[in-house]
């Protein structure tokens, strides 16, 4: 079997994350993102779930997430899968919706999936130039053109991709998003939210299509990732953000991202070397 690769590289001029698997056969499992992700399939077959739809994702497809939007994949055959993409900030994509648009506005994807050949052009070569490290001001340009065409076809105010929530569910939310370095238990939210557990376990699942304890896990993820990116080893960093011990944190992260702590560490190292 073909051995799985899995290459990461920020991209100080763009500001922006660029991803490459290959040979995957790792599942994901449901969870979000803070920032975009936006990719392409090389080779494989997936079966994809996003905001409750299902997809079957092969050569070609393009895949656009906005922040918040729960997704998964698995194998749906036995071959492997290759990929590259994009995660993009939303303080990024404000800069870049700000170039193309004229407003400072956050963009949002109205399909997951798309099968789009000029856009798959400019995702290709934005790709080889971000990971071949090229400095010249065709990689920008490459982006807003990408930037520009997905808006233009795909996009709507962000605030319409975003399922209504009851108030319930949106204060859930912020109490585990304030609270998410210390060891939460359940009953501690229904307390604060005013619901039963499994009236909040359903309302919460329907509304934000993972349940409250996936919904912990990423935020802790995401906040690992920013304090991994600063510096942080490994063993602080799973204390800093609420898991139980190192181990469990490594798991979950290998889960979420393909890639350990340490080698997500070691994309920022040297840049941050250079800064000091």
């Amino acid at each position: 079997m073909k051995k799985e690769v899995k290459t990461v590289v920020y991209d100080d001029e763009l500001r922006l994350e660029a991803y490459r698997f290959e040979g995957i056969v790792q599942p994901f499992p449901n969870h979000f993102h803070e920032h975009y992700a936006i990719g392409f399939v090389e080779n494989g077959t997936r079966e994809l779930s996003c905001r409750n739809r299902i997809y079957s994702i092969k050569q070609g497809s393009i895949l656009l997430f906005n922040p918040g939007d729960n997704h998964a994949c698995v194998q749906s055959d036995d071959g492997t899968f290759d990929y590259r993409g994009f995660h993009i900030s939303k303080e990024t994509m404000l800069e870049l919706a700000k170039e193309v648009t004229g407003k400072r506005k956050l963009p949002g994807f109205s399909q997951n999936v798309i099968y789009d050949e000029e856009a798959s052009c400019y995702l290709r070569m934005l790709h080889e130039m971000v990971m071949k490290g090229t400095g010249d001001f065709g990689k920008e340009e490459t982006l807003l053109f990408l930037i520009s065409l997905l808006i233009q076809h795909y996009g709507q105010p962000f605030e319409s991709c975003i399922p209504d929530c009851r108030q319930e569910i949106l204060k859930a939310c912020e109490y585990m998003e304030e609270h998410f370095m210390e060891r939460i238990y359940l009953d501690q939210i229904c307390r604060y939210v005013g619901l039963s557990k499994s009236t909040l376990l359903r309302a919460f699942t329907k509304s934000k299509g993972v349940t409250p304890y996936r919904y912990l896990e990423t935020i802790r993820i995401n906040a690992a990732k920013k304090l991994l990116s600063e510096g942080m080893p490994p063993a602080e960093v799973a204390i800093s953000t609420g898991f139980s011990d190192q181990s469990h944190f490594t798991n979950y992260f290998n889960q979420f991202l393909g890639l350990a702590p340490g080698s997500y560490r070691e994309i920022f190292s040297e840049r941050n070397g250079e800064d000091e």
